[in-house]
């Protein structure tokens, strides 16, 4: 069994709702980098088994429908609103992801880094894992519109998400690398200098 420790720098990609992160994190995977999407393989550990029976037991067993799946809806009526709740959900998920995200790093750890895009990077303590943190960021009205074309949302209710989250600025100050998002020439230019950057320390 190989027991080497494993080398692969991990690079966290961050920045608030809007500010095109995902767009990012495709176009390095577009370009044969490793990228953990932490809310997808989130919504995926939601879906296995020993998951699903834990937050039964914590939450009752009307979180889950008939085929025995998780009835996130209900789920996410039960939380919303609610930090203490909020606080148990987290408690059965984050350490079921975080072994998720130890078990992905074993399986590219023949790359010299990985990037890991999560929302709440800082709020989750996860940047302490990072080797270097890049934070993507955007004008506000942009950001605005960007989730105004996504979603089916208000602008009020866009801008309440964003006074939640850290700012631009506290991300930024925790960052290695700030990524300016507003022209997609542009944020590639960035995007190559700081891989330029990155293979360079290694």
């Amino acid at each position: 069994m190989d027991t080497a420790p494993v080398k692969t720098k991990i690079i966290g990609l961050t920045g608030g709702i809007g500010s095109g992160k995902t767009t990012i994190a495709n176009y390095l995977s577009a370009k044969g980098y490793p990228v953990y999407i932490s809310d997808l393989e989130a919504k995926k550990v939601m879906d296995f088994p020993e998951i699903i029976q834990k937050i039964a037991v914590q939450f009752g067993p009307e979180i889950m429908d008939a085929n025995q799946r998780l009835n996130r809806e209900q789920l996410a009526a039960i939380v919303f609103n609610n930090p203490e709740k909020l606080k148990q959900l987290n408690a059965i998920v984050h350490p079921a992801v975080k072994n998720h995200f130890d078990q992905w790093i074993v399986a590219h750890k023949k790359f010299p880094f990985v990037f890991k895009e999560a929302a709440i990077l800082f709020e989750s303590g996860s940047y302490k894992d990072c080797d270097a943190v890049i934070t993507v960021t955007a004008p506000l009205e942009m950001r605005i519109a960007r989730v105004l074309k996504r979603d089916q949302t208000t602008r009020e209710k866009i801008l309440q998400r964003i006074t939640n989250q850290l700012s631009d600025e506290e991300r930024a100050a925790r960052s290695q690398y700030v990524i300016q998002n507003e022209n997609f020439e542009s944020t590639k230019r960035q995007i190559e200098e700081i891989l330029i950057s990155l293979k360079n320390k290694q």
